[in-house]
């Protein structure tokens, strides 16, 4: 049985905090509407940029019609995703650990194209996808079934910093791997169900190790 390793991009691999808050806030002064907090925007993330920009407009009769506030948010976004953007340390090297033993692929509720485009200059020669119309985004188990097909993985272990990861796992009927650097702490993770827990990128080779070895039990 090939094991793959799937990850979450935004908080796990990214943080892309700062860019998706000055996208949403962008989006916002547009339409005259008060901008969020980067506290505010961490609550909003991991359910794709629709639910963030639902989250975030007022809830007034004065807000603008959410497809045309999203098409809005989708245009700045692509094209300022990249400055305040970085992979948290110790990611790249254990990317480059990690893919000398297994497939590896990455999916995203984060747009399609943006998705792309990150993971292209960020992790290049990595199969990722994100939200698009021919798959639904998580916690639907899709888009890990299309990722281990695309890296000839029979299995997975998924890794991701959110209740979505979580539930995406348990949908797909796969292991998961809780980061704590990411957007949500262990509190909040446990109280999501998670089980394994890393705080560090470093460790997250030997992590991976043992739990196939559960895996395969």
């Amino acid at each position: 049985m090939s094991i793959g390793v799937l990850f979450d991009l935004d908080g796990t691999l990214l943080d892309t905090l700062e860019d998706l808050k000055n996208a949403t806030n962008a989006t916002l002064r547009s339409f005259g509407c008060p901008e969020r907090s980067l506290e505010e925007v961490r609550q909003f993330v991991g359910n794709g940029a629709g639910v963030l920009m639902k989250k975030a407009l007022p809830g007034k009769p004065t807000d603008p019609d959410w497809q045309t506030a999203l098409d809005a948010f989708h245009t700045y976004y692509d094209a300022h995703c990249r400055e305040k953007t970085g992979p948290y340390p110790g990611v790249p090297e254990m990317l480059a650990e990690l893919r000398k033993r297994y497939p590896v692929a990455i999916v995203s509720n984060k747009p399609d194209s943006a998705v792309k485009q990150l993971c292209a200059y960020y992790f290049p020669g990595i199969f990722a996808r994100g939200e698009d119309a021919d798959c639904p985004r998580k916690p639907a188990p899709d888009m890990l079934y299309q990722a281990m097909k695309a890296v000839g993985a029979d299995g997975c272990i998924y890794v991701g910093d959110s209740d979505v990861d979580i539930a995406t796992a348990k949908n797909a009927g796969v292991p998961c791997l809780s980061v704590l650097w990411g957007f949500r702490d262990r509190d909040f993770l446990t109280a999501s169900g998670a089980t394994h827990f890393c705080a560090d990128p470093r460790d997250l080779p030997k992590m991976i190790k043992k739990m196939e070895t559960e895996y395969g039990k």
